[in-house]
């Protein structure tokens, strides 16, 4: 088919996800993809700026994760993991991921991360039903937080443009404010933002109720919401809390898990345990599509002792589903066997000391953000000293990101929210964890020159 034909096709028989015709005017239709790098059908090549959606993390073209594919097909290409049945792709995955989450006890398996997330809330609500609490239903996440876009998963994502057309959302669940240290709004005499944020935390649970407040989510470090990260001192304190008003405690690790920071999982960082672990994208590096949730041993206790009148009634059809779960081997083998949580941490301290090399003295930039791994922001303001945003109608961000992808790189950016403290306009950057020095270089190179063009 004749590349106008298939452009046309697209735009008349497909449906996009965030779909709007106005993004269809000039797609870009990808035909191969090697390493950091992927190429469209014009024959241009592009650096991945974002390994595609947060999730190709062992980079593009690993024929290694397409023979696994094709010979676990070969044996046994799917069959249900319903209760009473089960297979050795998910046996084997379900026991490694136990041992690269401690304090991980059992794993179920899902198709993807809204999935996933629906499947920790409904499991809090079922733990709580369990324990002689079912007034515990409630769930509080953080403005900003994006956890999907199924009804659950949007009512617990924190950005409201996710909302409008599909509301009224799922009662029992609230938002309250992130960490967002460029950010802070509300503090208190002598607060950190870590300290703001944990004690709107703890003020949200006493307002309603704690025996109504099943779980708190939140990602370690925000990712489509503005990669935004903590204080250190914010997920210590989150954990007190959760404990303290017998709050389950839910880390969507999405994006963050599997090296995108450096580690195994962001909480590490912080040496926060969680109770529920969603994971999704990097733990299969986007080859085949893969999620689930990690509990656990009480979480799974409450499970496996519940009469059988009782049972824990969840499920989807792709649950454990063998192919997939042999690819996520595979590709936690790769991750292992080259290294890359640590060229995670080391390209990811690289990244951050060329962006600050390259934007900080610049008078639009208001904050970097970066140093866990591959996971970097910069937030441009109108005014650094107030960190007033330009107006939205500047789209001063979905300029700089036409300007890159004219010189050959694809990341993502995010508009202005509105006025301080909402974000400002955001280029965010995730690379997949193969990427090098000269790659990087390139990469801020790009960007420096799409904002020149744009801010001057």
């Amino acid at each position: 088919m004749h590349i106008a034909d298939l452009a046309g096709a697209d735009r008349q028989h497909q449906i996009h996800p965030l779909h709007h015709p106005v993004d269809l005017t000039e797609p870009v239709i990808c035909v191969k993809g090697q390493g950091v790098h992927v190429w469209d059908i014009n024959g241009r090549e592009y650096i991945d700026g974002l390994s595609a959606l947060w999730n190709v993390n062992v980079g593009h073209g690993r024929s290694e994760l397409a023979e696994t594919a094709a010979a676990q097909m070969k044996e046994l290409a799917y069959f249900s993991s319903y209760a009473g049945s089960s297979n050795i792709p998910s046996i084997t995955l379900a026991q490694r991921l136990t041992e690269l989450a401690p304090g991980m006890e059992a794993v179920f398996f899902a198709s993807g991360g809204a999935e996933a997330n629906e499947s920790a809330f409904k499991t809090a609500r079922y733990f709580w039903k369990t324990q002689g609490k079912p007034g515990k239903i409630k769930v509080i996440s953080r403005i900003h937080g994006y956890h999907g876009v199924t009804l659950q998963a949007m009512s617990a994502t924190g950005i409201a443009v996710y909302w409008k057309m599909f509301e009224p959302r799922v009662p029992g669940f609230l938002h309250i404010p992130t960490c967002y240290p460029y950010r802070t709004a509300g503090a208190k005499p002598g607060e950190t933002p870590g300290q703001t944020a944990a004690r709107e935390l703890e003020e949200a649970i006493l307002r309603e109720g704690p025996d109504t407040v099943a779980a708190f989510i939140g990602e370690p470090i925000h990712g489509a919401g503005g990669v935004i990260y903590p204080t250190d001192d914010y997920w210590p304190l989150i954990r007190e809390i959760c404990t303290r008003y017998q709050v389950l405690l839910i880390a969507d690790e999405i994006i963050t898990g599997f090296g995108r920071t450096g580690r195994w999982f962001a909480l590490e960082h912080w040496n926060t345990q969680p109770d529920i672990i969603a994971f999704a994208k990097g733990v299969t590096s986007g080859y085949l599509p893969l999620g689930g949730i990690m509990m656990t041993r009480a979480i799974r206790d409450a499970i496996e002792s519940a009469d059988p009148a009782s049972k824990w009634m969840h499920g989807y059809t792709n649950s454990g589903q063998p192919t997939c779960c042999a690819v996520a081997l595979k590709n936690i083998e790769i991750i292992e066997r080259e290294g890359l949580l640590e060229n995670s941490a080391t390209m990811g301290d690289y990244l951050l000391q060329s962006l600050v090399k390259a934007f900080g003295g610049h008078a639009n930039a208001g904050e970097i953000r970066g140093g866990k791994g591959l996971l970097a922001a910069i937030e441009f303001v109108e005014d650094r000293a107030t960190r007033r945003n330009f107006a939205a109608d500047q789209k001063i961000g979905a300029r700089i990101q036409a300007e890159m992808k004219k010189r050959g790189v694809l990341t993502r950016t995010r508009p202005a929210a509105g006025e301080h403290p909402a974000p400002g306009d955001e280029v965010l950057f995730a690379p997949p964890l193969v990427i090098n020095r000269e790659q990087i270089d390139q990469m801020v190179s790009v960007l420096r020159e799409s904002v020149e063009v744009v801010l001057g």
